[in-house]
């Protein structure tokens, strides 16, 4: 099952995790729009690759992952897909990256 956070939920749900391995934060961007901007320590898997399903299929599965992308269509997406493949905690951040941003949440990047 996939849960919808807003933003603020989702920065409680990392700062509550004081970085716990057993959270993942996985940016489905593209590399290009990863590189550009951010949430700190997020993983990039390219939702649109054609290696997305295989890379996304070796993760852990017990661990809680944080799925983004930039409004939070393609994050439903890959995350549906990872809740169809098992993976037993998956939250989706709605309104994606740039509603992050407006909110004046951290990222990092160029």
């Amino acid at each position: 099952m996939v849960r919808d956070l807003d933003p603020r939920e989702a920065i409680q749900l990392i700062r509550d995790g004081g970085g716990d391995p057993e959270l993942l934060i996985l940016d489905v961007r593209t590399p290009q729009e990863h590189e550009r901007i951010r949430i700190e320590g997020s993983a990039n898997l390219d939702l649109r690759s054609p290696a997305f399903l295989a890379e996304v299929s070796v993760l852990d599965r017990r661990k809680a992952y944080l799925v983004y992308c930039l409004v939070g269509v393609r994050s439903r997406a890959a995350a549906e897909a990872m809740a169809r493949l098992g993976f037993g905690e998956v939250f989706n951040l709605a309104g994606g990256i740039r509603e992050w941003q407006r909110l004046g949440l951290p990222t990092v990047g160029r």
